[in-house]
Parts: structure tokens; sequence; C-alpha cells
């Protein structure tokens, strides 16, 4: 694509007109030439992911599924947070794994406890798309990768999107090793994934997030929970942007205005995925306490709640996955 840009005076160049031409694609111009130029904010403009960005994605891993199972498509996809990846490795048969790094326009996580990869597969005659881990915001991505996964399994089918992250927890009935579902979020961050152009085939300008979480969803998941003999909280997460762990005044005010969860994941992915139309059921792991409430933080902590957990967890996802290919 050749490109041409006339720009008026700008403050500290030597110039008074500048004329500019090269042969771009609209993600080089992004990335490299206008941010290094001081013209232009890729925080905010980088945003506008498009639909054509998620339907290459979509067809990239549709055709690495056809290699191995032909014509295969999910209809349920789950975001497997840190330390929660266990369920893709045990739960799903006839694996089909796509490392993030094979998609172009993926970000690949460098937090432990992330393997970075779709794993598709059947789970209970149910066909499951798994992310086993994530990216964050926190990571430098812009936040229209964070989300493209998302997007990208929404693009391929998944009406019903299953969100789990490991959490803080603020609310003082809350212990460690707790699985709450989210029931709301409060996002605390000021970053939004449709910040920027909207294009109508993802999804309207301005979605309704009156019930982001849905309620037959949770209803679903207490009903498998009981047949486990576990109670699961519910309660409001807060999205940080990390990834520093937040203070004790922090959590104060996050406890103040109705938030019992805290974490660095989740809001900007249900945010895009409501969009799309997708049903949301979020799931937290409540891995530690939150800063102000226990003793310092650590992500070791984290990985051990997720693996002391793990068996719980899993057995939960498998019932309620199931459970949805028999409505």
């Amino acid at each position: 694509m050749a490109i041409a840009f006339i720009f008026k005076p700008v403050c500290g160049f030597p110039f008074s007109r500048m004329v500019f031409c090269a042969k771009l694609t609209r993600r080089s111009l992004l990335q490299t030439v206008l941010p290094g130029m001081g013209l232009f904010s890729l925080s905010t403009q980088e945003e506008m992911m498009d639909f054509f960005e998620v339907g290459r994605a979509a067809k990239m891993v549709t055709d690495s599924i056809d290699r191995i199972r032909h014509d295969w498509r999910p209809t349920v996809g789950v975001v497997l947070g840190s330390g929660l990846g266990l369920f893709a490795d045990t739960k799903l048969t006839q694996p089909v794994c796509i490392p993030y790094e094979e998609i172009i326009g993926f970000a690949v996580s460098k937090v432990k406890g992330h393997a970075g990869r779709f794993v598709a597969g059947d789970c209970g005659g149910v066909r499951v798309l798994a992310m086993q881990g994530r990216v964050h915001l926190y990571e430098g991505h812009p936040i229209s990768q964070v989300v493209l996964p998302v997007r990208t399994m929404i693009k391929l089918g998944c009406e019903v999107v299953i969100i789990t992250c490991a959490a803080g927890g603020i609310n003082p009935d809350f212990d460690p090793g707790d699985l709450a579902l989210i029931t709301d979020h409060i996002n605390l961050t000021g970053q939004n994934p449709l910040v920027g152009d909207n294009d109508n085939r993802l999804g309207t300008r301005f979605p309704d997030m009156s019930e982001a979480y849905d309620l037959e969803l949770r209803a679903l998941a207490h009903e498998q929970a009981q047949a486990l003999s576990f109670t699961l909280q519910e309660g409001v997460y807060a999205w940080f942007l990390g990834p520093s762990y937040e203070t004790p005044a922090e959590i104060r005010m996050a406890r103040t205005i109705g938030a019992d969860l805290a974490g660095m994941s989740t809001v900007p992915e249900v945010i895009a995925a409501r969009h799309m139309g997708a049903r949301i059921l979020g799931i937290s792991c409540v891995t530690n306490m939150a800063a102000g409430l226990q003793g310092a933080l650590s992500h070791d902590e984290v990985k051990e709640t997720a693996e002391r957990v793990k068996d719980r967890f899993v057995g939960l996802l498998t019932r309620v996955v199931t459970a949805l290919g028999e409505e």
C-alpha cells in the first residue's frame, strides 16, 4: 500500500512542510513510523481492532484445526488464567494445540503459568476452544492484542465464553482457595478495548453492560458446584492495571466502592466479548487476600494456591461445560 502524507508545521521540526512517502502496511505505519516521529499516540489509536484482523486470526486457527479435525468448530470458549491451565491438558479429548506465536497479530505472554496457546478439543460432547494462558495489558501490548484471542473465539462460533482468572480477595468473608463467580466489575484502569473507530460488523458502538456476567450461567455454575459438594462465592471484580500489586490504600478504596476481588485481567476480554454478543461466565480463583489483609504478596503464592484447588476448579469447569451441551 503506497501512502503519502503532507504535514503542516510541527513545533521542533526545522522545516515548514514535509512530504512523507512509503510503502507500508497499516500496522507497520501505526507501530513504527508515526510514533517514532512523535506525531501519533500508539496508546490511543492502535486500539482500532477491525473486522479483517479478527477474521484473519480466525482463519489461521481454522486452518490449523482443519489439518487434524476437519470441519470442527467450537461452541464454547474458555479462558484459563494464571495456574489454571490443567483443564485444557486433562479434560479436552482429541486436542489440537495452536501456539499463539503461529497466529498473526497474537502476542505471547511472558508471565509464568500462562502456556500461550489455543487448545481445541471436546469435553462432554461440547466442542471447546480454550485459551491456555492470556496476555495482559501490563505487559506492554496494545489493548487490541489483549482482546484479539477472545474476539477470535467468538468469530469462530463460541456463543458462550467462560473467563477465569486468579484474583486477590478483598471481601473479608473470602479465603484463599475459594472459587468466586464474578457478578459485575469495576474498571479502575481508564482503558477500554472499544476506544477508537467502531466496526459495526464486530458490534454496536455503545454495548450495554448492565448484565455483563450472565445470570443463567451463574445459576448453572452454582448447581454444578452443589453437585460437587462445595459452595461458590460471588462478588464484584476490580480491574487494576498492574503489574505491581495494589497498595493497602487502593484496596480500602476498592472495598469502599463495592469490590470483592482485585485482579489485573478479565475486564477487557469481557468488554470485547459482550461487544460481539457472547454470553459470559466469570470465575475467579481467590489465590490470596489483597494488600493490607495479609502479609507480603507474591506471584508464587498465586501459583501455589491455584495448584492446591486445581481439582475442584477442573471438576467445576468440566461439569459446567458438559451441562451447556445439555441445554
